[in-house]
């Protein structure tokens, strides 16, 4: 995991504070707002008294960690750090927080009109979806991936590693099985294509 670049709005003692501990926090802390460039917002819950830093606050797109005193659950806040509080727990927080990001976005892929879930195995259009086998999922990301029309043998190499020499029906089957599948849900018999090239999305 990359070091975090964390935007900070706190009081003064609590801003020395980090500076302090500086060494032993495992991510970047900053006081000034550039244009890019940070992971997530640490603030304490007073400074939403002002209604400046409140307004950036609530219109950033970015994670938000809220460091408060009181129990109640601060609006559009991903974590809470309740004081007092470690630095381990604010360490940990912030990565837990940026980690689960991560691992949401890396799990759902935008395919044509569709939305594919690889951590679900689903492949997602509107409120329907059909339930993906490991190996149609790899099939998947692996048409989406490449630019150009695949071969059999470039696709049995790729998901099933079989050589291409491999007497097999394996991709026909899957790919058949597939496009049966999403024909049935969505209607669409356009999603996996074929040419004298090979298959692609």
């Amino acid at each position: 995991m990359h070091r975090l670049n964390v935007l900070v709005y706190a009081s003064n003692s609590f801003v020395s504070t980090l500076n302090e501990l500086r060494p032993f926090l495992k991510f970047n802390h900053f006081t000034t707002v550039p244009n890019t460039g940070y992971d997530i917002i640490l603030f304490h819950d007073e400074v939403l008294k002002d209604k400046k830093i409140k307004n950036l606050i609530d219109k950033s797109d970015l994670l938000k960690v809220c460091v408060s005193n009181n129990k109640k659950q601060i609006s559009k806040c991903d974590a809470i750090v309740q004081l007092p509080t470690t630095l381990k727990e604010i360490n940990n927080t912030l990565e837990n927080i940026f980690a689960k990001k991560k691992f949401v976005k890396n799990s759902s892929i935008k395919v044509k009109n569709y939305l594919l879930d690889k951590n679900e195995k689903k492949l997602i259009k509107n409120s329907n979806s059909i339930i993906l086998t490991e190996k149609e999922v790899q099939l998947i990301e692996l048409l989406l991936n490449n630019a150009k029309p695949l071969s059999k043998d470039d696709i049995l190499s790729s998901v099933w590693n079989y050589s291409a020499d491999a007497d097999t029906h394996t991709v026909e089957t899957h790919i058949y099985r597939l496009r049966k599948k999403i024909n049935q849900k969505f209607m669409d018999e356009e999603f996996i294509l074929n040419s004298k090239d090979g298959y692609h999305l």
